[in-house]
């Protein structure tokens, strides 16, 4: 169970990454100004820093609740097959509707993977129901 639940932390460090870097692009060239990221006001960045923002910021929303869904397998000792893969398929989901926002960003795409996303964490809460 820790293997998704790293590779999920991987993915959000990337995006953090490029996020900090791109922020610090932005500021040095001129693009925003330096002040703007005291209180994050005043003229808006450029829509590829708000994207990686926004997709940062997801990944501390929903995957919260699967943190504590692996902390719960662990702990229990329930890893097997079922939490397994719900879980590889969740960070699947976690990974596409983070490829799509910070590419093309295409609006039904991008839907279609968050939903997918959050119907695998319904599940694997509805297994750990059934099974605790």
């Amino acid at each position: 169970m820790i293997y998704p639940m790293f590779a999920l932390v991987l993915l959000t460090f990337f995006v953090g990454v490029r996020l900090g870097g791109c922020r610090f692009a932005n500021a040095r060239s001129g693009r925003v100004k330096g002040s703007y990221y005291r209180l994050m006001q005043g003229d808006a960045p450029p829509d590829g820093e708000l994207k990686l923002a926004r997709n940062f910021s997801n990944l501390f929303e929903a995957p919260v609740l699967f943190y504590v869904f692996g902390a719960i397998v662990i702990a229990k000792n329930l890893a097997g097959p079922v939490p397994l893969g719900l879980a590889w398929c969740y960070v699947a989901a976690r990974v596409a509707h983070s490829a799509i926002h910070l590419s093309y960003n295409h609006p039904i795409h991008r839907f279609l993977a968050f939903l997918a996303s959050n119907i695998l964490l319904l599940a694997m809460w509805g297994w750990l129901a059934v099974v605790l």
